[in-house]
């Protein structure tokens, strides 16, 4: 991981399309600002987690759908 250290108004660039601001800096809150291509997602991580986490399980849903289906076809 790299960590950098920055002030108020200074920015980072990442993969030369994607830049990140450092908007304010308040005791322990930093509020950040990111310029990406649209068809780059940009996420806070929690979000991110979420969204994998219901991912996974859609696909065991449907694995396991798939499963049923093919047995009752076995079956029939």
């Amino acid at each position: 991981m790299l960590v950098l250290s920055r002030k108020s108004g200074d920015s980072i660039v990442v993969d030369g399309r994607i830049v990140i601001h450092v908007v304010k800096t308040d005791k322990e809150t930093v509020k950040i600002g990111v310029e990406a291509p649209r068809e780059i997602p940009v996420f806070r991580k929690e979000i991110y987690d979420e969204i994998k986490q219901s991912n996974r399980e859609s696909a065991d849903l449907t694995e396991r759908d798939l499963t049923a289906i093919k047995t009752t076809a076995l079956a029939g």
